[in-house]
């Protein structure tokens, strides 16, 4: 789906953080990287231990150049990762954040 049949949920549910990370997804793929950013940041304010924003949004904001705005954010989603057993995205937050170092 692209993001304009995102951005219309988005537009009737608002508050809905599955309609904002569909919609971040679609504007990535469509290479929008700027406009994803509120919509992630939204996700992860509304769930606190959703791991793949934190890092989506982390790789957004290193791909936008802004790697010190993306550390945090990486770094939240290693110790997500770590607590939640997901050892794929703790090896590669582990390297990305090495690299980040």
């Amino acid at each position: 789906m692209n993001s304009a049949r995102f951005a219309a949920l988005v537009a009737t549910q608002p508050e809905n953080e599955m309609f904002r990370f569909s919609l971040a997804q679609a504007l990535l793929r469509e290479n929008q990287a700027a406009e994803a950013v509120a919509h992630l940041e939204f996700c992860v304010r509304k769930k606190a231990d959703w791991m793949m924003a934190r890092i989506l949004l982390g790789k957004t904001l290193l791909a936008l150049g802004r790697p010190a705005e993306a550390k945090p954010w990486l770094e939240q989603g290693l110790q997500l990762a770590i607590a939640q057993n997901h050892e794929d995205p703790e090896r590669e937050l582990r390297g990305i954040l090495a690299e980040l170092a």
